[in-house]
C-alpha cells in the first residue's frame, strides 16, 4: 500500500501510484525545457515512495538524472536554434516573458558556468537555465559538463532527504499527529502577537 504523502505532495500520490517511473521520466523531463510542470516535487514524492517499499531507489534516481539531463539538452537546443525571437515569441506560454528572460539572461552571463549547476536547485531558472545557455552562446559541451553536475546534485540531494523520510514515514505521521495541537497552537499565538503588533503600530501612526 502506499504511503501517505504530507501537505503539497499530497496530490501526486495518484500520478505516482498510476504511472510510477514514467510519471518521474516524463515530468522532470518536460520541466526542463520551460513547461509548467512539478519535477521537483514529484521528484520528492517518489523519494519518499522509494523509502516506502513502492519504488526502487536506483531507479528513480537515474531515471530523474536521465531526464534532467535531456530536457535541459532540449532546452539548449531551443534556445541555440530559436534563440531570442523563439522565447520573445513563445516565451509567455510557459510565464517566461521578455522582462524576465532579460533579467535570467544578465544573470547567467555574468556567472558563466557555474550558474547552470546552481540553477538546478532556484525555481524559474531550473526550467529555463538550457534555454538561456542556448540564446547566450554556451558551448555545447560546457554546458552539458555543468549541466550533468547539477542534475547528479539536485537528484542526489532530494532523493536522499525524500527516501530517508520514507523510510521512516510512519514514525514521523505518528510525531505529526501527537504534537500537531501543540503546533497549532504556537502559530495561532505567533498570528496574534503579529496581529496585534500590526494593529499597535497602525495607531501610533494615526495618533
Amino acid at each position: 500500500m502506499a504511503p501517505p504523502l504530507p501537505g503539497p505532495l499530497a496530490h501526486l500520490a495518484p500520478l505516482l501510484s498510476h504511472y510510477g517511473y514514467w510519471a518521474v521520466g516524463v515530468v522532470i523531463f518536460v520541466e526542463d525545457f520551460g513547461v509548467p510542470a512539478p519535477g521537483e516535487t514529484l521528484l520528492i514524492a517518489a523519494g519518499v515512495y522509494a523509502g516506502a517499499g513502492r519504488l526502487n531507489v536506483v531507479a528513480v534516481a537515474v531515471l530523474a538524472f536521465a531526464a534532467a539531463v535531456a530536457g535541459d539538452n532540449v532546452g539548449y537546443l531551443i534556445g541555440r536554434s530559436g534563440g531570442r525571437a523563439f522565447v520573445h515569441r513563445w516565451g509567455r506560454y510557459v510565464f517566461l516573458t521578455p522582462q524576465r528572460f532579460h533579467t535570467a539572461e544578465e544573470f547567467f552571463t555574468r556567472h558563466g558556468g557555474q550558474i547552470v549547476t546552481v540553477a538546478r536547485f532556484i525555481e524559474g531558472l531550473r526550467q529555463v537555465n538550457g534555454i538561456i545557455a542556448g540564446t547566450s552562446g554556451m558551448p555545447w559541451r560546457r554546458f552539458l559538463a555543468f549541466n550533468a553536475l547539477g542534475a547528479a546534485l539536485w537528484v542526489g540531494l532530494w532523493v536522499t532527504l525524500a527516501y530517508a523520510a520514507g523510510t521512516h514515514i510512519t514514525t514521523l505521521y505518528d510525531e505529526i499527529t501527537r504534537y500537531q495541537l501543540y503546533v497549532l497552537i504556537v502559530l495561532g499565538a505567533l498570528a496574534a502577537a503579529f496581529l496585534a503588533r500590526h494593529l499597535l503600530r497602525r495607531r501610533r501612526h494615526q495618533n
